[in-house]
């Protein structure tokens, strides 16, 4: 495993104190390819190695073969894993998991949706369904299996929002002819949907607003912004931006996101929706490329602009000032420990290493 993660996870066990409540439960993940699902399902089964919890994890992926390669580093600590292939957007597949999996099913957490900028431009109308029909298919599944949800949403779903800070009570204006606005309306939907499922069904779900989340585990297809920037300090090359790098952003780091994750799946209240942010994590684009820059290719690379006519050739969003709060999670008893330069700099030791 590579050593960055692999510190990662270490951490994970050490510091998150709760695990216990996990004890022979069964988690259902789906989205778990990617880089907070991965993580999210490593951690848990290197809890479950440490402290012989018990845990049995379900994965509904697209591709066992791939699904498998992106676990094969857990050795021995991921054989508490168990995989389905299935269409999220399969009007049966709860039916199906049901059937498969007779038994409890106590958490479920689902993360599977379109990600890519592009491809939200290029597909907009798979990015709904495919976003709406999974909560769907997830949401009916908990009323089977009486499971609790965690469903991530995303910041984007805040649109433009005119207030210095945003808590989990505003939102903001969204440009529904803008077709890459496919992917805010969907997380919005999709937090509507389950906020009416634990309304109408009693169904124990509550959203995680994720902030661009980053570090150890991305997959090597990922293409954002944080990932071109570790890129090019790495190879001293100039940081390209497509834009002027205005867009004002809230990260966190991937360790953080998933103990969040931990948290709300203890206390996370039915129907509520929760920012996962590290408040000192917030910047422009163009000013974390100066600071890639400077903290770690030492000045030895520049900024350089080369900006389309249209911003839709690479499916980036409109420039948004945004600037969250996590005081509501940290009610729960959360708080995140990784700053945006310490971010950066586990990021690119992990991927000098191979990932």
């Amino acid at each position: 495993m590579n050593k960055v993660l692999k510190e990662d996870l270490t951490y994970l066990c050490d510091n998150f104190k709760e695990y216990e409540a996990f004890k022979g439960k069964t988690f259902l993940v789906t989205g778990a390819t990617g880089l907070v699902g991965s993580v999210f399902t490593k951690a848990l089964a290197c809890a479950n190695e440490r402290y012989d919890l018990g845990i049995t994890l379900i994965l509904v992926v697209r591709d066992e073969a791939r699904a498998r390669l992106v676990f094969e580093d857990l050795g021995e600590a991921g054989q508490i894993i168990e995989y389905m292939v299935a269409d999220m957007t399969d009007i049966e597949l709860s039916t199906k998991i049901s059937e498969l999996y007779p038994g409890s099913i106590d958490y479920i957490m689902h993360g599977a949706s379109i990600t890519a900028s592009k491809q939200m431009v290029d597909t907009p109308v798979d990015t709904i369904h495919i976003a709406y029909a999974g909560t769907m298919n997830m949401l009916k599944l908990a009323i089977a299996k009486k499971s609790k949800v965690v469903y991530l949403s995303s910041m984007e779903m805040y649109g433009t929002v005119d207030k210095e800070r945003v808590d989990e009570t505003e939102l903001g204006y969204i440009d529904i002819s803008n077709v890459r606005s496919s992917y805010p309306e969907g997380k919005r939907i999709c937090e509507c949907l389950c906020n009416s499922y634990a309304s109408q069904y009693d169904v124990d779900v509550c959203s995680a607003r994720l902030a661009q989340t980053f570090g150890p585990g991305i997959p090597k297809s990922d293409s954002r912004v944080f990932v071109q920037f570790a890129n090019s300090a790495i190879n001293k090359q100039n940081i390209v931006l497509h834009t002027m790098g205005l867009a004002e952003k809230n990260y966190c780091y991937i360790r953080d996101v998933v103990e969040a994750l931990f948290v709300l799946f203890l206390r996370g209240k039915k129907g509520e929706a929760y920012n996962v942010v590290n408040e000192e994590s917030h910047t422009t684009v163009i000013d974390m490329a100066k600071m890639v820059c400077k903290e770690f290719a030492a000045d030895e690379i520049t900024v350089e602009f080369d900006i389309p006519e249209s911003l839709a050739v690479y499916g980036y969003p409109a420039d948004v000032k945004l600037f969250l709060t996590s005081k509501k999670l940290e009610a729960l008893g959360w708080e995140p420990t990784v700053t945006l330069k310490d971010s950066y700099g586990r990021l690119i030791e992990y991927m000098k290493e191979g990932y």
